[in-house]
């Protein structure tokens, strides 16, 4: 199966930047699967980076938050490097697909439960990878059904990490009011509420091309 049937169109593949860097891992002797599992461990680092900035005071707990932050990062680009050294770079696996997908279900939930660990609020973090993941398992089961992938948001895979992102670093900001995780939590809501509507919007979308048929 080839994997350019079900990638997300990203403006930053055509940053002269990505296409240096992911020429330069064409050439070198790294697959795109190994990327993708390299962005597991990114997932990891990030959320025990905001799990154990929870229990941290400070400056370890600044420290944290912005590792947290530098790996969510770090894990986005390896998504886009992943496919470009796959499609670009010419190599292709016939476990491309699964390795595609896999690691980014297991990297929402490495991250979004770390937070929510390190908020004091681990229910919301489960239920934001929950629903997280479910905007996935929604496009891929229009996917199966016949239609083009859904990338729609209003909270797809860039937009959550984003958002957890920019809640990791404005965290620092918190003491300025004397507050304690009241922007991840705010952040974690966020995620779980925009990850409900994605997925309903992609369902609604699947149905109504279903239906048309």
């Amino acid at each position: 199966m080839a994997q350019d049937d079900n990638r997300r169109p990203l403006a930053s593949r055509n940053a002269g930047w990505a296409r240096s860097i992911a020429r330069r891992l064409s050439a070198a002797a790294v697959t795109p699967n190994q990327i993708s599992m390299a962005s597991m461990a990114m997932a990891a680092f990030a959320g025990a980076g905001f799990w154990l900035a929870g229990l941290a005071d400070a400056g370890l707990r600044a420290a944290l938050l912005l590792a947290a932050a530098l790996f969510c990062q770090l894990r986005l680009l390896c998504n886009l490097f992943d496919g470009m050294v796959a499609i670009e770079g010419g190599k292709q696996a016939p476990d491309g697909p699964f390795w595609n997908e896999f690691p980014d279900r297991l990297a929402d939930i490495l991250i979004l439960v770390g937070a929510g660990y390190g908020a004091g609020v681990p229910a919301l973090g489960w239920a934001a990878a929950g629903l997280a993941v479910l905007t996935a398992y929604t496009r891929e089961l229009g996917r199966a059904c016949g239609l083009p992938a859904d990338f729609s948001g209003p909270m797809a895979k860039q937009h959550r990490m984003a958002t957890i992102t920019a809640a990791a670093v404005l965290s620092l900001l918190e003491p300025l009011w004397y507050g304690h995780n009241e922007v991840l939590v705010f952040a974690l809501w966020l995620i779980a509420a925009g990850a409900a509507v994605t997925t309903l919007r992609r369902a609604a979308t699947a149905v109504r091309a279903l239906r048309a048929r």
